[in-house]
């Protein structure tokens, strides 16, 4: 069943291939179990191959739980981001270290630790890793956990729909390579309220086909695609 949000903002989906939501308000809210940094709202993609689960990277399940698996070589890792409005940046911040392997045990000890002793007053960046947030009028877009060295963007910068923010990578409190994003009604998380966000145009697979779904709120599990291609 499709899932509706109440109140949302469409916007262009920010990604271009096949993705995977893994977090999304239309299976609960707030998405991440937290209202901090304007996350009700939140989204978490990832990018998979067609083995059963959710394999990110191309190694073997059991040997990628054990021994992890190179970043670079995740699906998600170095997938443009794009715009999902016409509109200015605000913040793009980049040189947060990235690290170099995917290790689903270490990771989930690091996000947990991270997630306990984080507070506003320390900042944000050791869980949003390197990021950018842009604006349209009075609707902010946040995209995080981007590749070091990628982002491509500078605060002040006018940009239109579709134009390249930066790249997917593995930054702050990030299990896998993978996009976090969500819209707020400022330009500080720490700040903000967070904005329902669904996506103006997207295509859903469903049984052995795509259907194409206008404000669609893509659920956990679901595989997604831009309308856009290219």
């Amino acid at each position: 069943m499709r899932a509706v949000l109440p109140g949302a903002v469409s916007v262009e989906f920010p990604l271009r291939g096949e993705w995977v939501a893994v977090t999304s308000p239309g299976d609960r809210i707030p998405s991440h179990g937290t209202d901090v940094l304007a996350q009700r709202y939140a989204y978490d993609f990832i990018r998979t191959d067609r083995r059963p689960g959710l394999h990110v990277h191309p190694g073997s399940g059991w040997r990628t739980s054990i021994f992890g698996g190179r970043t670079r070589e995740a699906y998600a890792w170095g997938q443009p981001v794009h715009m999902p409005f016409d509109g200015e940046v605000v913040v793009a911040e980049d040189g947060y270290p990235e690290r170099a392997w995917v290790w689903p045990i270490g990771e989930l000890v690091r996000s947990l630790k991270n997630a306990v002793t984080f507070s506003p007053e320390r900042g944000v960046r050791s869980l949003v890793g390197n990021y950018v947030v842009a604006r349209s009028g009075d609707l902010f877009a946040v995209f995080a956990h981007l590749a070091t060295g990628t982002v491509a963007v500078a605060p002040g910068q006018a940009l239109r729909t579709g134009e390249v923010v930066g790249r997917v990578g593995h930054t702050g409190n990030s299990t896998a390579p993978h996009l976090h994003f969500q819209l707020m009604d400022g330009p500080d998380a720490r700040t903000s309220r967070a904005v329902p966000c669904a996506f103006r145009e997207l295509e859903i697979e469903r049984n052995d086909g795509w259907e194409r779904v206008t404000d669609a709120v893509p659920r956990r599990a679901d595989r997604v695609r831009s309308v856009y291609q290219a």
